[in-house]
């Protein structure tokens, strides 16, 4: 079973930026399909960008691609999503999950089977 541990997050005035972290712990792995989603109250989780931990090209939705990139610690089993220029509409819980079975590489559209608890954004204008 892998537990994923999220911080980061707050309250942010809209402009600012925001990092996101997320580390998987288990079963011994060199590499985890790890995926960022976000869910705005009344709203549908929303897929924003998911990765490998190690390599690989990320998949980023449309709707953020000009203002989510992400890091990686392969080492720590760690994937960090940072969201520039933040807007209101970010305003969101954010999750991070993993597929423990990628079978055609690390995108959005994956079965993402292990959920972290959260973390909020709240973005102020």
């Amino acid at each position: 079973q892998v537990h994923l541990a999220e911080s980061g997050g707050g309250s942010v005035q809209a402009g600012g930026s925001v990092r996101l972290s997320c580390t998987a712990s288990g079963p011994a792995r060199s590499n985890y399909c790890m995926g960022w989603f976000r869910q705005a109250p009344g709203k549908k989780r929303e897929g924003v960008i998911s990765a490998y931990t190690v390599g690989d090209i990320p998949d980023v939705a449309d709707s953020v691609k000009d203002r989510f990139t992400i890091s990686r610690d392969g080492a720590k089993n760690s994937l960090s999503l940072e969201i520039n220029n933040l807007q209101p509409e970010d305003s969101a819980m954010y999750y991070c999950a993993v597929d423990l079975r990628p079978t055609l590489g690390c995108r959005l559209s994956n079965t993402f089977s292990s959920w972290g608890q959260g973390t909020q954004v709240t973005v102020s204008s």
